[in-house]
């Protein structure tokens, strides 16, 4: 049984259970940084100035496939010349238009909710529930429009 030890960032508090949704989650905000300066995998392994570290590593860790140091992860925050403030600022990643990934997305929202306090979470799930009920009897009432 994995034991979750909580982990506290500028705005996020992960659990060590929840780890590899994390390094989805860094490794597609190094990608979104990567892409905005314009540079490619393998010039970001080149800046790192580390032999061995290679575009396919670096593709590996953008995609959250392989557990990095902080070393590392510093590393790589120097060859895209970030701060740790831009790197784990997710609001851009939250707001972009590209993700299209539904876990991603939810597991986005999840990790904002956990800062928030248990009635604003309440609120939300509340709210929620009542849009998405909007939604589908707007659509079973166009639906049924459709086959009469």
């Amino acid at each position: 049984m994995v034991t979750a030890f909580p982990i506290n960032l500028p705005t996020l508090n992960i659990e060590v259970s929840q780890m590899s949704d994390f390094l989805k989650l860094v490794g597609e905000q190094l990608k979104k940084i990567r892409d905005s300066k314009g540079l490619t995998q393998a010039q970001v392994a080149e800046r790192t100035g580390k032999e061995g570290f290679s575009k396919s590593r670096v593709s590996d860790i953008e995609r959250g496939q392989t557990n990095i140091s902080l070393k590392t992860l510093e590393t790589l925050m120097k060859a895209l010349d970030i701060s740790p403030n831009e790197l784990f600022n997710f609001e851009d990643l939250y707001m972009a238009q590209d993700i299209e990934d539904k876990k991603l997305m939810v597991d986005l929202h999840k990790y904002m909710l956990m800062e928030r306090d248990l009635d604003e979470v309440k609120y939300v799930v509340r709210t929620t529930k009542d849009f998405l009920e909007t939604v589908d009897a707007k659509t079973a009432d166009r639906n049924n429009k459709k086959n009469k």
